[in-house]
């Protein structure tokens, strides 16, 4: 009975996986479990272990030890199976060069089986979505390197499936095609579809995903909500004070305990603090008895970039 549930509630299980090149250890024995119909954030400084992983569960490279899980069927013993249940956009580009736009998510559907009704109607639904119906007659060839991308990211969403695989997949795109790209994963997740998506760019994690894991040295060294992460490391806040007159802050404010001055330009101050409202009332007081005006100030959360930097750090201690 729990075994059912348990293949109910993940679209990802996997136990002690591990994968191994000779001595080098790339992935070390990591456990995870992905909720079905979330966004999982897969996150690590570059050769942490990320894109094998995705490998490993997307089945092509098979572990060196350990079990995974992926929709309810065993990845090491039924791969097959798998590839026909999920979609994968790798960060390699892929593309094919002489077809239009328009006739490569054509050419995508008809290897999947889709019907051509559906077919058609998903072809006009996507260059829609993905903003590239104005070019849809244009060769791949011709298109620059964002352009590509999101073909090849759309293309993808041509047939159905239940779990996809997104690594790196906004490289190349301006400001307003990421967020329209992140706003369309966001739509399909409603819809009942998991994602498991690789990122540098920690600002998308934070909009984008339900749960985040942190990857580095082939081990995970965190898993929780982006708002947890915070909760959990993300105490410190920055505390940043624009002064009118040219003063050593770095010498007035010594004396305050739990008060990091990271930058005192004379008239800019930022400090880090865990206590940040007490400590903000202890710096008041001594510009204050010093006769130093305070022109602006603001108190700012440690962001996710700031936490995922802090946690690499300490696990490379």
């Amino acid at each position: 009975m729990g075994r059912k549930e348990s293949i109910l509630l993940y679209s990802i299980e996997i136990n002690s996986l591990s994968k191994s090149y000779g001595d080098f250890i790339a992935v070390d024995g990591i456990d995870l479990k992905v909720e079905k119909g979330k966004i999982f954030g897969f996150l690590g400084p570059n050769g942490a272990g990320k894109t094998t992983t995705m490998k490993m569960l997307t089945t092509l490279i098979p572990p060196s030890g350990g079990k995974m899980n992926i929709l309810g069927i065993d990845g090491i013993k039924s791969p097959l199976e798998i590839r026909k249940k999920i979609g994968v956009v790798l960060q390699q580009p892929s593309y094919e060069p002489t077809l239009s736009v328009e006739k490569s998510l054509e050419k995508y559907g008809m290897m999947w089986n889709v019907e051509k009704k559906i077919r058609k109607n998903r072809v006009e639904e996507l260059l829609i979505s993905f903003d590239l119906a104005d070019i849809r007659k244009k060769k791949n060839d011709d298109l620059s390197i964002g352009q590509r991308r999101r073909v090849q990211v759309a293309r993808e969403f041509m047939h159905d499936m239940e779990l996809l695989f997104l690594d790196e997949p906004t490289v190349g795109l301006d400001p307003s095609a990421r967020r329209g790209l992140l706003d369309f994963i966001k739509g399909k997740v409603k819809d009942g579809l998991t994602i498991f998506f690789t990122t540098h760019i920690l600002e998308e994690a934070e909009y984008l995903c339900d749960d985040i894991a942190i990857i580095n040295k082939g081990k995970i060294i965190a898993v929780d909500t982006p708002a947890d992460l915070k909760n959990k490391f993300g105490r410190e806040k920055t505390i940043k004070i624009h002064v009118s007159e040219q003063k050593d802050m770095s010498s007035l404010l010594s004396g305050i305990p739990d008060c990091t001055v990271e930058h005192d330009s004379g008239t800019v101050l930022t400090v880090r603090s865990s206590q940040s409202e007490q400590v903000l009332q202890e710096i008041l007081k001594i510009l204050a008895s010093n006769h130093v005006p305070v022109e602006d100030l603001s108190v700012v959360p440690t962001s996710l970039e700031e936490i995922f930097l802090s946690v690499v750090k300490n696990s490379n201690a």
